[in-house]
């Protein structure tokens, strides 16, 4: 029997996730075949990775401001999975594109999913896609999933690595610099999600993602801080029973496990040597000095439009941080104050993004008044 060759879809071909990607990829030459590439503004890299993969010049593009580009990707008649590895809320049309064409969704994304969760699901269930995580935490729960039935599942536990600033005190961080939020300890990601891990931000938005992947409720999702990021996360079931996913860092696993699902690649990436590891270590989050975690929680228990205003304050606060405009510890401020406008009802795709819009005006808006604020008075505008 002739071997079937999957075809492929990369969307952010050039960043963490995708570079990763075609590393799993150029090992399986014969199973899979990339048809496309999309990549925000690193013309040079994507050329370099059409080339080495024999993709069409048309099928590599630059979309990194063409929301409808990236849609056009995703629906590729010859894909079979297509990874969105975007970054933000620019990859919702991607998100909803393919699942409308009924492609299995390698989702890195998570704010589109967090964004529109319920006009992800009318997508899916008009198209018949499907979507399997590739955020290492929500991949350890698929993997941890197949222990048992979906009614057995008593809750639901992400780990957190705790980022740079782990242990560290409100009074410490007040002066925290772009460099000293990036200096991730374990894993290597690209700045946005990097700096949302150092608020714990990140981790609030993998719970509204858990609950709406695995339809379990908010009080059944707990995040608990382990540094050694080995329990990727874990599944308590109803007899007590509690299974975990292992593995040392490495986002390889994950993603060669969302283009292969069900079946698993034979690369050991991220194989444990088990004479290495002396400890585990897990810890209760500190909810009162990484605030972000909490406000994820309150706009995921609100629902309607609250997730993607959260989503979109927070890329707006994180975006001003980078840019040195304000200071680490107003990112929560800033989304708690755009927040504090309400949600409405996010049964359609105008929904969404109406509220997207609407968010980013309004923390745009706090950000230039934080800017403001700290030139008058010489220090940052705290909450």
């Amino acid at each position: 029997m002739e071997a079937v060759t999957r075809g492929v879809v990369i969307l952010g071909s050039t960043g963490s996730i995708g570079t990763q990607a075609l590393d799993v990829l150029s090992r399986h030459r014969d199973e899979y075949r990339v048809v496309a590439l999309a990549a925000g503004r690193n013309t040079a890299l994507l050329a370099q990775q059409a080339r080495a993969f024999d993709v069409p010049d048309d099928m590599a593009r630059t979309c990194a401001d063409d929301p409808d580009a990236l849609a056009e990707l995703a629906a590729h008649p010859d894909a079979d999975v297509v990874l969105n590895a975007v970054v933000g809320f620019a990859g919702l049309p991607a998100t909803l594109s393919a699942l409308r064409a009924g492609k299995r969704l390698a989702l890195a994304n998570k704010e589109s999913l967090i964004a529109a969760g319920p006009v992800v699901a009318k997508a899916r269930a008009a198209g018949g896609g499907e979507i399997v995580p590739v955020d290492s935490e929500h991949s350890a729960v698929w993997q941890c999933l197949r222990g048992g039935r979906a009614s057995e599942v008593a809750r639901i536990v992400l780990t957190a690595s705790g980022g740079p600033f782990r242990g560290r005190t409100m009074e410490q961080l007040r002066t925290v610099t772009r460099a000293d939020a990036l200096a991730h300890p374990t894993w290597n990601m690209g700045a946005k999600i990097t700096v949302d891990s150092s608020t714990l931000m990140n981790k609030g938005l993998e719970v509204i993602e858990a609950h709406e992947l695995f339809d379990v409720g908010f009080d059944r999702i707990d995040v608990v801080v382990h540094p050694q990021s080995i329990v990727h996360s874990m599944v308590e079931f109803c007899d007590g029973a509690t299974i975990a996913q292992l593995s040392m860092p490495d986002m390889r696993l994950p993603i060669a496990l969302a283009l292969a699902a069900p079946n698993r690649l034979p690369e050991p990436f991220g194989a444990l040597d088990w004479s290495t590891v002396s400890r585990l270590d897990f810890e209760v989050p500190d909810l009162d000095t990484f605030r972000c975690l909490a406000l994820a929680y309150d706009a995921g228990r609100a629902g309607g439009t609250a997730p993607a205003t959260l989503s979109a304050a927070n890329e707006v606060a994180v975006a001003a941080f980078l840019d040195d405009r304000i200071a680490w510890s107003q990112i929560p401020a800033i989304v708690e104050e755009t927040l504090q406008s309400g949600s409405g009802n996010a049964d359609e795709v105008s929904d969404v993004l109406n509220a997207d819009r609407e968010a980013r005006e309004r923390a745009t808006a706090i950000v230039q008044l934080c800017g403001r604020s700290e030139a008058t008075d010489g220090g940052a505008r705290e909450s």
